[in-house]
């Protein structure tokens, strides 16, 4: 069984919360299999209604005007029990029943029972639910499984994973053994990736040809969404998706317009990109003018790279045979593209905007995170001459940024040198958000009052 993270972000919300939860992400996630979980566990009864496989469902909320009207239709809809103050009810793929915003209000308020939802973004946006009705609803996102996710579904034991965060965090070498056992594990990561479908088939079987037809699977399905959800602009979102993994291994990596259509402006692709990130198929990772907080300001909307969701399907885009030379550490493959990859997902699910930082006059940075009221550049090495890294040279001696600390993630152990810090790889695992001092601020009404 493997364990999410989001389980016991689950748990913790209904045992704290009267409100409703949504549960968004892209498709193959695992969305569903960890609230039914979660619902078969902890209620007495559990009810699931799926606004695709029965779409006649959408008529449980139309032109209801009240709970009590949405309760009878929903005890008609499911042969299920509805027991008051036992029972979770599950509304999945609700981007197919937008009626369901003013429903829930309706449903919170009423207290009988408890509520959960999902969509998918793949596809469609949720529409009307990006703005939850406040105090009924909160959401959440739900990415593919992380690398420390994988490691414990493998069988990490939970004191090597505290032993390496005290490691990253007193900036302390990783035993050896463990380093190269861990690199290891980066490294079938890479290939695996966090599809549980794809996760769960390397559990059972250890057969990669297996998850790679997994992989196939997933990558027809989006295939199928981008052409069945955006009709106007499938071509457009096909070609971008397809080049991806060419783009990530060009020298810089940017992705490059006139690839798809030499003669097409930014402003007509934009919509498509959008719809990408939208739907949690691309990281797009844009570029500052300056790696000064806060680094939104500085956003440069029509430079970016743009990154696979899942590390695991970016391999599977490339030519086959790449997953052994992967896993054999082969020297003349440049991993650069995928171990970058790796970092912009583990980022991305932790909660970090992407950015990065390029130019002509200092060299360019992989990312800049924002954390702790301080931004932090990334440097992200997969071969052995790690240690020269002249655009982070430069930026770290620039005194206007008065960066106090950098990251470079490379297969070589910690070490640290100045204020820059050389972490393993996997490291990217431990990278969150480090929370900035309270703002307290007292004002004299001396003469106001």
């Amino acid at each position: 069984m493997i364990t999410r993270k989001i389980d016991s972000y689950i748990e913790h919300f209904y045992e704290t919360s009267n409100k409703a939860l949504l549960v968004d992400g892209a498709r193959q996630v695992g969305k569903t299999y960890s609230i039914r979980r979660f619902g078969n566990a902890h209620f007495d009864s559990f009810i699931e209604i799926n606004f695709i496989q029965t779409p006649e469902a959408v008529t449980i909320f139309k032109n209801a005007a009240d709970s009590d009207t949405i309760l009878l239709r929903l005890s008609a809809f499911t042969d299920k029990p509805l027991i008051t103050g036992k029972t979770l009810v599950f509304f999945d793929e609700v981007q197919k029943c937008p009626e369901i915003v003013t429903a829930i209000k309706f449903l919170v308020d009423d207290g009988s029972y408890r509520y959960i939802l999902s969509g998918s973004l793949l596809g469609v946006e949720l529409k009307g639910l990006s703005s939850a009705p406040v105090g009924y609803m909160d959401i959440t996102t739900m990415f593919p499984i992380d690398f420390e996710e994988f490691a414990n579904a493998l069988g990490t034991a939970p004191r090597i994973m505290e032993t390496l965060q005290q490691c990253f965090s007193s900036h302390t070498p990783v035993d050896n053994v463990i380093h190269s056992r861990m690199m290891q594990l980066f490294r079938l990561y890479l290939v695996v990736g966090g599809m549980p479908a794809a996760v769960q088939k390397y559990i059972d079987t250890h057969n990669l040809r297996d998850v790679m037809d997994e992989q196939a699977a997933i990558i027809k399905l989006y295939k199928l969404d981008i052409s069945q959800y955006d009709p106007d602009n499938r071509f457009y979102l096909d070609d971008i998706f397809d080049l991806i993994p060419s783009e990530l291994n060009a020298k810089n990596k940017r992705f490059i317009l006139k690839q798809l259509n030499e003669n097409m402006k930014f402003s007509r692709y934009e919509s498509s990109f959008l719809w990408m990130s939208h739907a949690g198929v691309a990281l797009p990772t844009y570029n500052v003018e300056e790696p000064l907080p806060p680094l939104k300001l500085s956003k440069l909307r029509n430079l970016f790279k743009l990154f696979q969701n899942d590390v695991g399907l970016l391999a599977a885009q490339y030519a086959d045979g790449l997953q052994l030379k992967i896993l054999n550490g082969d020297n003349s493959i440049n991993f650069g593209a995928i171990f970058e990859n790796f970092v912009a997902e583990e980022l991305h699910a932790h909660g970090f905007d992407l950015y990065y930082f390029n130019s002509k006059r200092q060299g360019e940075l992989d990312f800049v995170i924002e954390t702790g009221g301080h931004t932090v550049p990334i440097v992200v090495k997969s071969g052995k001459d790690y240690e020269r890294h002249n655009a982070l040279t430069n930026v770290m001696a620039n005194t206007d940024y008065a960066i106090p600390l950098a990251y470079v993630f490379c297969n070589g152990n910690v070490r640290q040198s100045g204020k820059i810090v050389y972490l393993p790889i996997y490291m990217a695992m431990f990278l969150l958000h480090t929370k900035s001092e309270p703002m307290v601020y007292d004002i004299d009404m001396e003469g106001l009052k």
